[in-house]
């Protein structure tokens, strides 16, 4: 015999052995049978029944408002130049241009800037802006940035526009600022 008869039989017997196993019957699982005697309820010892007294009132105390107060009638007001920030004195603006006039300041007072303080035109020509706007709120040792949007006109010739910081009481204070344009087509 030869080996290759042996290696076709050794097959041919590994086939049959693979067929064979592969048509046994697959095991079932064991079903699920519930217990006969359920385990005993746990009873609670202590029952708590309502009491027939009335709820707990709830009482709200309000807390005092506080409002912080800034006393500023001992203070003193003052504003200090420190830069133009745009638009040097004497710049050449073409007729109608819109101008962005910013001035670096310092609230040098001790008092701080609130809303109800403003800027005023003291002087010069209107170039388009408010005679008055609300002067930027700065603490008191803070600088600030001030801002006026003006429109150049349409005649040649210099222009300036002073202004002044006023507290709310009205009464000015601190460097005068202006703008000072060489207005030409």
């Amino acid at each position: 015999m030869t080996i290759r008869f042996f290696l076709r039989r050794s097959l041919l017997c590994l086939i049959g052995i693979f067929f064979a196993s592969a048509c046994s019957p697959l095991a079932t699982p064991t079903p699920f049978i519930p217990p006969t005697n359920p385990p005993p309820l746990i009873q609670p010892d202590l029952i708590i029944h309502p009491s027939p007294t009335a709820p707990a009132q709830i009482q709200v105390i309000p807390l005092p408002t506080i409002v912080p107060t800034l006393d500023q009638s001992n203070c003193t007001n003052n504003l200090t130049f420190v830069e133009d920030l745009t638009i040097p004195d004497n710049s050449f603006i073409p007729f109608g241009a819109a101008i962005d006039k910013q001035w670096l300041v310092t609230n040098s007072g001790t008092c701080h800037w609130t809303a109800d303080y403003r800027l005023r035109r003291v002087g010069g020509a209107a170039l388009g802006a408010p005679d008055e706007i609300a002067l930027y709120p700065a603490k008191a040792g803070a600088q600030a940035v001030i801002q006026i949007l003006f429109t150049a006109p349409f005649e040649e010739g210099v222009y300036e526009s002073s202004w002044q910081a006023f507290d709310p009481n009205g009464q000015p204070f601190g460097d005068p600022i202006y703008i000072r344009i060489v207005v030409s087509p």
